[in-house]
C-alpha cells in the first residue's frame, strides 16, 4: 500500500501547489490591471539583421498625443522614463528604479497611495522636486517604517528630493519589482534626472475589456502614422496587454503542473506493481487454500473475485490514506514555505478513481492465477 498511498499523496500535493502558483499569477496579473496595454520601443531591423543599440526606435510626447488623439477606445495614457539610480538618506543608500512619469500612474496602472499623497499636474509642470516612494524602498534604506521618510529629503544624483508618498504594496516580484520604484515628476526627471526626452514606455487604458483588441488596433494605426512607417515596413513597437502575460503564464503553469503530476503518478504504477507482486506471492502460499475451496464447489469465478476483491480493497485503502496525506502534506508546504496551494477536489476525485482502477488492473492477473489452479494439484501442493 505504501507506494500508492506515496503516490496518490505526490499527485494530489503537486496539482496543488501547481493550482496556487496559477491562482497567484492570475491575482498578479490582475493587480497590474488587465486592460493595461504597454507599448515599448523596439529594435529596427535591416538586412534581417538587428541594429545595434543607437539606432533603436524611440518613443516621444507625440507619440502619446498622436494616442490621445487618435485612439478613441483609450480612456487614459500614461508615459515614463526610467533609470537605476542610487538613493541616498543620511547614511543609508540602495540602488532604485527611478520613474519620470505623470500624476495619472495611479489610475493607469492600477497602483494606489498607502501613505501621503501623490504629485499634481501643476507640481509635475513645476519641474519640483518630490519623490513618491515603492512600498519596499524603505526596508532597502533600512528604515523601520515608510512612514519614516514622509516629509523627509532624499538624494538622487546629488538632487535633493522630497518625499510626499508611498505606494501600496504591490506584491508582484520580477526583475522589475513594483514595490521597490521610486516615483519622480516626469518634467524634473526629464530635465534634472536623465537628460533626454526619450520615453522607455506607453501605457495606455483601454476603455473596457471587451475593446482591447480595437484599442491595440487604434494604438497601432496611431503610432504607425507618427512615425511614418510605410504599408510594407513592420512596427518599430511592440503593444503588449497583460491578457498575452496571462495565457502565456498560465500555459506554462499548467504544463509544469501536469508535468510534475505525470512524474508523481510514476509512484502508482510502481505502487500497483508492488501489489500485483504481493497478491502473486500470496496466490503462491495460499495454494492449499484454493484447493480446498474448489473442492468444496467455489467456481473460477468465486476464486477471481476473491483475490481481484483484496487488490482493490488494498489500492482504495492506500488511495485514502494517500489523500489525506496530499492534503495535508500541501497544507503544511503552503504554510511552513509560504507556497500558494488550491486542492483540486476534481484532482482527488480522479487519484482515487486512478487507484480503482491501478488495483483492477494488477489485480487481474494474481486473481486469473489463482482462479486458474488445479484443484487436485492444490490440494497436493507441499
Amino acid at each position: 500500500m505504501l507506494g500508492i498511498v506515496i503516490g496518490i499523496g505526490a499527485v494530489i500535493a503537486m496539482v496543488a501547489l501547481g493550482n496556487g502558483a496559477q491562482q497567484s499569477i492570475q491575482d498578479r496579473i490582475a493587480a497590474l490591471g488587465t486592460t493595461v496595454l504597454q507599448i515599448n520601443p523596439q529594435r529596427v531591423r535591416f538586412g534581417g539583421g538587428i541594429a545595434s543599440a543607437d539606432v533603436r526606435a524611440e518613443l516621444t510626447i507625440d507619440d502619446v498625443e498622436a494616442i490621445r488623439s487618435n485612439a478613441p477606445n483609450v480612456s487614459l495614457v500614461n508615459f515614463q522614463q526610467d533609470r537605476n539610480l542610487q538613493v541616498v538618506y543620511e547614511n543609508h543608500n540602495t540602488n532604485v528604479r527611478i520613474v519620470g512619469t505623470v500624476p495619472n500612474f495611479l489610475d493607469v496602472r492600477g497602483y494606489r497611495i498607502a501613505e501621503g499623497r501623490m504629485f499634481t499636474e501643476r507640481e509635475e509642470a513645476g519641474r519640483r522636486r518630490l519623490a513618491v516612494i515603492g512600498a519596499n524602498v524603505a526596508e532597502n534604506l533600512e528604515l523601520a517604517t515608510s512612514s519614516e521618510l514622509i516629509g523627509q529629503q532624499v538624494r538622487i544624483a546629488s538632487r535633493a528630493f522630497t518625499v510626499i508618498g508611498v505606494l501600496a504594496a504591490k506584491g508582484a516580484g520580477g526583475f522589475e519589482d513594483p514595490d521597490s520604484q521610486l516615483l519622480v515628476p516626469f518634467s524634473t526627471g526629464r530635465f534634472q534626472l536623465f537628460g533626454n526626452d526619450r520615453l522607455n514606455d506607453i501605457w495606455a487604458l483601454a476603455a473596457s475589456e471587451d475593446v482591447i483588441d480595437q484599442a491595440m488596433g487604434e494604438v497601432t494605426v496611431a503610432l504607425r502614422r507618427s512615425h511614418r512607417l510605410r504599408f510594407d515596413q513592420t512596427e518599430d513597437f511592440r503593444i503588449r496587454n497583460q491578457t498575452d502575460f496571462l495565457e502565456a503564464l498560465n500555459e506554462t503553469t499548467a504544463t509544469f503542473g501536469l508535468l510534475l503530476a505525470g512524474i508523481a503518478a510514476v509512484s502508482l504504477v510502481v505502487g500497483g506493481i508492488g501489489i500485483m507482486n504481493i497478491m502473486l506471492v500470496s496466490v503462491t502460499e495460499r495454494t492449499r487454500e484454493i484447493g480446498v475451496r474448489k473442492a468444496l464447489g467455489a467456481t473460477r469465478l468465486n476464486v477471481m473475485l476473491q483475490f481481484l476483491i483484496e487488490a482493490v480493497t488494498l489500492c482504495i485503502l492506500g488511495g485514502i490514506v494517500g489523500i489525506a496525506a496530499g492534503v495535508v502534506g500541501s497544507a503544511q508546504m503552503a504554510t511552513s514555505m509560504g507556497w500558494n496551494s488550491a486542492i483540486d477536489w476534481q484532482s482527488i476525485a480522479i487519484a482515487f478513481a486512478f487507484s480503482s482502477v491501478i488495483g483492477i488492473l494488477f489485480g487481474v492477473w494474481p486473481a486469473r492465477r489463482a482462479a486458474a489452479l488445479d484443484p487436485v494439484v492444490a490440494l497436493r501442493y507441499e
